[in-house]
């Protein structure tokens, strides 16, 4: 472990930096007068809106000095990415170094943008569940379960039990799912590369597991307003026993592989720290903020789908480091394995999904049979079913925190406003504060931790 790195300071112990994001419009306005294109690193700096009061002074008490003393050394600045394996996606952070040191840090998002939300106001109720289940792809099930209880609400459409128990179901296999690529990805950044084929191996079998009952391996719309596509199918609960019997002691080898590893342990702990009111404040939630001693968990403190049923623990530890976030992860499979084997051993018997014909479609079994039921069938999915208008919130507890959806209705057949808040874009405004003062080396282990998804990012 080595100590906290001091920045370093010119001969007016001024912190280094460049100009603050109100003097890029000087900048801009400079290179137009002398009829030249911008370099890299004025593009660099036109884009930084992010500056403290403080900050800004001594950015430009620094760019005055350097105009009286040119040999006055200046922070590099360089791009980490936006095609980097270790950013998680296509990010691009513009990182102000001295030497190995981060003096400062600019997340530069929107390159995966994709418009989800905007296309669900050109879709139907019915249509948007597909579009949203492909934000943050590595947790599909809380993107469309956000989503249909937001409808649901504005419906007032009640949702029967076994629904809701299959929901947790597939909601706690794909935290399992997602956690493990966290782990598995997060080893290979760091050089541990056994572990991320230890853990594939077990996010395959999730991954079939998720493809017998939906059909599909990733992006599935298996949750529907009103309910669940399908109950599960012949041999569904065997496998999925014996997944999760046999998890726990996979969590055993992750931990026996990395937890004790001494270079493990030098990358991690005491990387990243950032204090508990601080991330309240930034809004982070998820294990990066249970990481630092903060139990909220919207399962706990606002149940939803049922999971007030269910007895399970809120992991959390103090020192708010990579370390900690890890282990956060690894406790936090061993609870969703014993929500899984509560939801099954106490699933009611009932149907999946709510029996409103306005809303959901008819049986499949009955369409050669009913022209009634193919007449709803014909409607719903060509012109959609309507939606008293209102607007509502409805948040859920995805594996890197609260995602919420919030819609407004008209009264017509397509929302007319959808806003997700993902906790991967909200999640990333720690990255700031965790990186400076530290090394370029740790930037790394810092971005792991936090477990952001452009998908849900840029969405």
């Amino acid at each position: 472990m080595s100590s906290e790195p001091t920045p370093p300071q010119n001969d007016e112990g001024i912190a280094g930096g460049f100009p603050l994001a109100s003097e890029a419009r000087g900048v801009l306005e400079a290179a137009r007068r002398e009829g030249r294109g911008l370099t890299e690193t004025e593009r660099a700096i036109a884009q930084v809106e992010a500056f403290t009061p403080e900050e800004a002074s001594a950015r430009i008490a620094l760019n005055e000095a350097v105009e009286e003393d040119p040999g006055i050394r200046r922070p590099m600045v360089i791009n980490l990415g936006p095609q980097h394996p270790s950013t998680h996606g296509v990010m691009r952070l513009i990182t102000e170094l001295d030497g190995e040191t981060v003096l400062d840090l600019h997340p530069v998002i929107g390159y995966l943008h994709t418009g989800i939300e905007k296309q669900c106001e050109n879709k139907t109720w019915w249509q948007a569940i597909t579009l949203v289940t492909r934000m943050d792809y590595l947790s599909p099930y809380s993107n469309t379960l956000a989503y249909c209880t937001s409808v649901e609400k504005l419906l007032g459409l009640e949702v029967p039990v076994r629904a809701q128990y299959l929901r947790v179901i597939m909601l706690e296999l794909n935290r399992i799912a997602s956690h493990l690529v966290w782990l598995g990805t997060s080893g290979l950044e760091l050089g541990a590369i056994s572990v991320f084929f230890f853990t594939y191996r077990e996010r395959d079998a999730a991954l079939d597991l998720g493809e017998m009952i939906s059909g599909e391996r990733m992006n599935s719309r298996y949750f529907q307003v009103g309910g669940c596509a399908d109950d599960m199918p012949d041999g569904f609960e065997a496998e999925l026993r014996k997944f999760v019997d046999a998890m726990p002691g996979h969590v055993d080898e992750y931990e026996q592989l990395v937890a004790g590893n001494q270079i493990w342990l030098d990358r991690l702990v005491g990387v990243g720290v950032l204090p508990a009111d601080e991330l309240v404040a930034l809004g982070v939630t998820g294990p990066a903020l249970r990481a630092a001693g903060v139990p909220h968990d919207l399962r706990r403190s606002n149940p939803y789908t049922g999971y007030e049923r269910f007895e399970f623990d809120i992991p959390t530890f103090e020192n708010g480091d990579a370390y900690d976030r890890f282990r956060v992860r690894m406790r936090e499979i061993r609870e969703s394995t014993k929500i899984i084997q509560q939801a099954l051993d106490s699933i009611p018997e009932g149907s999946h999904i709510a029996d409103d014909r306005k809303v959901v479609l008819p049986p499949r079994e009955e369409l050669a049979v009913s022209m009634e039921a193919l007449i709803h069938h014909f409607k719903l999915v060509t012109e959609g079913y309507r939606v008293p208008a209102g607007e509502v919130y409805s948040g859920v507890e995805s594996p890197r925190g609260e995602i919420g959806c919030y819609v407004a209705s008209d009264g017509g057949t397509k929302p007319y406003r959808v806003h997700m808040r993902d906790a991967s874009f909200v999640n990333l405004q720690a990255l700031r504060p965790m990186a400076k003062g530290q090394y370029l080396a740790d930037l790394v282990a810092m971005i792991g931790s936090l477990d952001n998804v452009m998908g849900g990012v840029d969405r």
